[in-house]
């Protein structure tokens, strides 16, 4: 009897642009919020196996926020973003701070 492949797990990286309109004081707290709400759902939404948020880029960036979290497979991706937990961290912390937002998800087989 064949083993069942395990499915790859699914990387799931953002990149944030904070509002213009935030003092360095309100974007020092908003960088810091985003990351401990974020970080602090890893054991809360079932499959999200990790996350890292980087609030301190070099010069050169043009990003002021980077998430970079594992989930299990596609279906925990899914349950991530539809989390409870997730959504209120995404909109009373991360939509009231960010002005643009890009994503990439993409199979991660070494990960």
């Amino acid at each position: 009897m064949k083993k069942k492949a395990k499915s790859a797990r699914i990387r799931h990286v953002i990149l944030w642009q904070l509002k213009d309109e935030l003092s360095g004081v309100e974007e020092k707290e908003a960088k810091a919020a985003i990351k401990q709400g974020l970080e602090a759902l890893v054991g809360v939404v079932p499959g999200l196996k990790e996350v890292h948020v980087y609030t301190d880029g070099l010069p050169t960036s043009n990003a002021d926020i980077m998430l970079d979290s594992l989930c299990e497979d596609e279906a925990a991706l899914k349950a991530y973003a539809e989390h409870p937990e997730h959504v209120k961290v995404k909109d009373m912390i991360i939509k009231p701070a960010v002005k643009s937002r890009v994503c990439m998800d993409f199979r991660c087989d070494s990960c």
